[in-house]
Order: C-alpha cells, then sequence, then structure tokens
C-alpha cells in the first residue's frame, strides 16, 4: 500500500528534521515482534545507516517485565502475554546490533517515556525533533508519538519504517498522527535527508 498517498487527504504540513537537532528513535525491534518487524527492517537499518554516517544520534528501545503480576500494570490484564525481561524474544533482531554510544532504553508500557529516561536523554543531546520507527505502529509506536508531542518535541514518523498486524490499524494510525501529532514520511525520504552534504554533523567530520 502507498501510505503517504493514502493520507494525503491529511498530510496539511510539510517539514523536514533540523540538523543537528534529531535523534533516531528504533522502538522494540525484537525477536517477540520479528514476524511484524522483518519486512521493515531493511528500511530500518537504511535509516541507522544513514543516521550514523551523518553523526545523528540514535537510541533503541526493548519491552519487558521482570515480574508481570508487580510491573505490568494494565498491559498484563489487557494481554495476559507478556515479553520476560532477559528471554530470548526480549533481545533485539540481531541485525540491530546498537554501538557503544547508541543506548537501549528498557521500558514496560506502551510509551518509551514512562517509567525512563528517554527525555532526560533527548534533552542532555539538545533533541528537538525525533524520528520514530519499529513496531507495534498503533500501540507502542503511536503511543510514544503522541507522548512526545505533548512533550514539544517535533515528530517525524516512519510509515515504512513502522509496521503492525494489518494494513486497517497501520493506516487508522497514519491518518491520525498526520492529523494531530506528527509527520508522517518515507524512509527514503529520511535517508536522503540524514546524507545531504548540508547537514552540519556529516560536513563536521
Amino acid at each position: 500500500m502507498d501510505y503517504l498517498s493514502e493520507i494525503q487527504a491529511y498530510k496539511v504540513r510539510q517539514a523536514s528534521p533540523s540538523p543537528g537537532r534529531t535523534a533516531l528513535l528504533v522502538i522494540d525491534m525484537q525477536r517477540y515482534f520479528e514476524g511484524m518487524a522483518r519486512p521493515i527492517l531493511k528500511n530500518i537499518m537504511g535509516l541507522i545507516d544513514a543516521c550514523r554516517t551523518a553523526g545523528i544520534k540514535i537510541t533503541f528501545t526493548r519491552h519487558g517485565h521482570h515480574n508481570p503480576k508487580q510491573d505490568g500494570g494494565m498491559l498484563a490484564r489487557w494481554w495476559g502475554d507478556l515479553i520476560i525481561y532477559g528471554t530470548d524474544e526480549w533481545e533485539l533482531i540481531k541485525e540491530l546490533s546498537p554501538k557503544s554510544d547508541e543506548p537501549i532504553i528498557d521500558k514496560t508500557r506502551y510509551s518509551a517515556f514512562y517509567g525512563t529516561n528517554l527525555d532526560e536523554w533527548l534533552h542532555q543531546n539538545a533533541v528537538e525533533d525525533l524520528i520514530i520507527t519499529g513496531v507495534l505502529t498503533n500501540c507502542c509506536c503511536e503511543t510514544t508519538a503522541r507522548d512526545a508531542f505533548v512533550r514539544d518535541y517535533r515528530v517525524f514518523f516512519v510509515a515504512d519504517g513502522t509496521a503492525t498486524i494489518n494494513d486497517e490499524l497501520h493506516l487508522a494510525s497514519l491518518k491520525n498522527l498526520v492529523f494531530g501529532f506528527a509527520h508522517v514520511v518515507d524512509a527514503n525520504s529520511l535517508c536522503g535527508w540524514a546524507m545531504s552534504s548540508s547537514h552540519p554533523s556529516r560536513n563536521h567530520q
């Protein structure tokens, strides 16, 4: 599906991330979600490579529970089946291989901001714009995008760098986000922006 065409009626704002003020957030690309994550992995790896080359900050999230009865909350009541911290399913998909300066933020709720130091890390790195990729579009990715928006970050949500269980739910999230919370963009355009000669981080390497 051409997602950008499908949301065109709501895509009334145009913008690009701010050079030197942007971070890439890769949400929950874990083995537990590998069936959904695998189709978008190539696009996400392309973005990671472009951001690394351009000197753009990158961080990853990893969802997992030590004891669902104690730290599962409503998620445990809603789903029953949760990712257990430290298991094989909890691990990131092997291709991602975060570097030592790319933090992995462990979380227990949909939002990557809830109960984590993500907001602090973004402020420490003078980040104002957040590129969001990963899974699931309509759960952790959308909730994090909305949370970022209300914290006054400008959000760039990657239509072909996020995924969920079907196109109907994916498209519904994209429409809601582009209407009120985020610039919905494609991975190729963001790679082109990251690799552009005008990017200050690239010029000073």
